[in-house]
């Protein structure tokens, strides 16, 4: 298996509305038989019915809405776009549950949940270098 991912569905209750909030931070989606479609760099996010998908992985929804144990990441070039994607987030229906603060590893973060209570990190580290298309390059950790 390659070293990678394609792509990260995430389940929702309500895609007209999922969708709305994800444009509203100027995302631009396709919708093709009631999924909706993001081209997010290299990958694609795609939005799909909660039911739908937790049937199609052969898994029973309890509707047991707390930490998934999965968080998704986006990281930016400053600090300054990091306090303005969060407040973008929230003015558009996300809930912030950690505001932007300077991090253990000299960078700067928050936290917030979409709509369905899918957690994003928006994260400026200035360890991680992005190229000009936003993908992410890690450093090499063994080096010292």
């Amino acid at each position: 298996m390659e070293q990678r991912v394609s792509l990260i569905t995430l389940g929702v209750e309500d895609l007209a509305r999922a969708r709305a909030f994800y444009e509203h931070l100027g995302w631009r989606g396709q919708e093709v038989e009631e999924t909706v479609f993001f081209q997010a760099g290299a990958m694609a996010l795609v939005l799909w019915s909660r039911e739908k998908l937790a049937r199609d992985c052969g898994v029973r929804d309890t509707r047991a809405d707390g930490f998934g144990g999965i968080a998704l990441a986006h990281n930016v070039r400053s600090r300054a776009e990091v306090d303005d994607l969060l407040a973008a987030a929230e003015r558009g229906g996300a809930t912030v549950t950690r505001p932007a603060e300077t991090t253990s590893y000299g960078g700067y973060a928050g936290i917030f949940l979409d709509p369905d209570g899918h957690a994003w990190e928006i994260a400026h580290n200035p360890g991680f270098s992005l190229a000009a298309d936003g993908s992410l390059t890690l450093p090499d950790f063994t080096s010292p």
